[in-house]
């Protein structure tokens, strides 16, 4: 059921919903993980590390809701319930427990660097659909790469 009309083809709102609804659950993901890390970091640069990650938490967040208003926009329901979120993260497990400062610094690289992947290919596939949704990703795509740079810096 649609409650909004998109100007957009059914063709490319098909590709655009899959990629938007892709980036929110990775987002939302991210924004868990990072959060999760965060509460959980020890070491001797425990401060540095612990306020980093909640940089990335406000990104993420700030960005998924982007995301979900975009969806909404074009008239598709936005779906970042955990379960969904669960079952189609491109980010693999963060540790549980307490987490030494550089493992958590190398699970931020390895779930960010997830994430600026398949937001690259969310940038191609939606070129030709949908320039204003490609736009948003580019935009994530950058934030998240800076994050990404920061990170790798830490455990250079």
């Amino acid at each position: 059921m649609y409650v909004v009309k998109s100007p957009l083809s059914d063709a490319d709102l098909k590709t655009v919903a899959e990629a938007l609804q892709g980036a929110l659950v990775d987002l939302v993901d991210l924004a868990l993980a990072a959060k999760q890390i965060h509460w959980n970091v020890v070491g001797p640069r425990f401060r540095t590390v612990h306020l980093q990650l909640d940089e990335v938490v406000d990104t993420a967040r700030v960005h998924s809701d982007t995301v979900a208003e975009r969806a909404s926009a074009l008239g598709v329901s936005p779906d970042g319930r955990a379960a969904t979120v669960a079952a189609g993260s491109g980010i693999g497990s963060v540790p549980g427990g307490w987490v030494k400062d550089s493992d958590a610094v190398a699970a931020l690289v390895d779930g960010l660097g997830a994430v600026i992947t398949r937001m690259r290919e969310r940038v191609t596939e939606t070129a030709e659909a949908d320039p204003v949704s490609q736009d948003i990703f580019i935009g994530i795509t950058a934030d998240l790469e800076k994050h990404h740079w920061m990170f790798q810096a830490e455990n250079a």
